[in-house]
């Protein structure tokens, strides 16, 4: 298993190698490596394809004392905004120090979501990027549609007397459109096991919160000058789409691409565009170019 620290936090990646060019997937907000299963799946064998669990994820550590778990909400959400190690500038330095003990001289970094800020803050600070591919995300600050406040009620609510498999699938019924969970009953369950199995606990995901609240490169973005694309669904009940579109006009020549009526977890629903969008991306900057 192989394992990086920084910051006396051990992080763990998985990688799976199968070609010369190297694809890093980042996870959003509370997500594990499951959420790029399908994308796993298009590209491991063609690509050196590495999955890093972001700091309090799956097998990397949540580095925060016991006693933040057990303060009062309101007090640790505001004493976690506080916590250099859970900013989005902190994660980016996780992601190289990853790719750093990984090898990595050159990669196309993909993120969604949370991970998307992180993967436009490294493209800002290091220099690894070969291409950038940003799925669901915002470049934040106040010019930033937020979160609409119904999902934000629902992501962060607990259903009185809800089991832990139904508050898992009540807090993601906003990233993904009602007949999906109709139509695809056995892959929703698939999901919440894997949730289970991955996904960071209650503290971590709060002091990821804090992190994404925090996050703003709006005056920076147009800085980066690496090949980018974004891709966005236009019923995203998360990020709403007009993000997706701010991040377009800022960053220099980058590509945009609307799915029509995907939601936020588009990776996911909507698996087989997305792929094809990002093997397409990923063709037209090949090493051989």
């Amino acid at each position: 298993m192989p394992r990086v620290r920084r910051d006396g936090i051990s992080l763990y990646y998985d990688r799976e190698t199968g070609g010369e060019e190297t694809i890093v997937f980042i996870e959003g907000l509370g997500y594990g490596r499951w959420m790029w299963h399908w994308q796993r799946e298009a590209f491991a064998g063609e690509f050196d394809c590495i999955l890093p669990d972001n700091r309090g994820t799956g097998y990397s550590e949540v580095g925060l004392p016991p006693l933040v778990a057990r303060l009062p909400r309101l007090l640790r959400v505001l004493l976690l905004n506080k916590l250099v190690g859970y900013s989005v500038e902190g994660m980016a330095a996780d992601l190289e120090a990853v790719l750093a003990d990984a090898g990595v001289d050159d990669a196309h970094v993909v993120g969604a979501s949370m991970g998307g800020m992180i993967a436009q803050q490294y493209a800002l600070d290091y220099d690894r990027v070969r291409s950038l591919s940003l799925l669901c995300t915002t470049h934040g600050g106040p010019e930033a549609v937020p979160i609409p406040d119904d999902t934000l009620e629902t992501m962060y609510d607990v259903p009185e007397g809800a089991s832990e498999r139904e508050i898992i699938r009540h807090r993601m019924s906003p990233a993904l459109n009602d007949e999906y969970f109709e139509t695809n009953p056995e892959t929703v369950e698939q999901i919440v096991d894997w949730r289970l199995e991955q996904d960071a606990g209650e503290v971590a995901r709060e002091s990821q919160g804090a992190a994404a609240a925090n996050f703003d490169v709006s005056d920076r973005v147009d800085r980066i000058d690496v090949p980018t694309q974004i891709i966005h669904g236009t019923n995203d009940r998360v990020v709403p789409v007009e993000n997706g579109r701010m991040l377009a006009e800022k960053i220099p020549g980058s590509e945009l691409e609307l799915l029509e009526g995907a939601p936020h977890v588009l990776m996911i629903e909507e698996s087989e565009q997305v792929n094809d969008l990002l093997q397409t991306f990923f063709a037209d900057r090949s090493y051989s170019d």
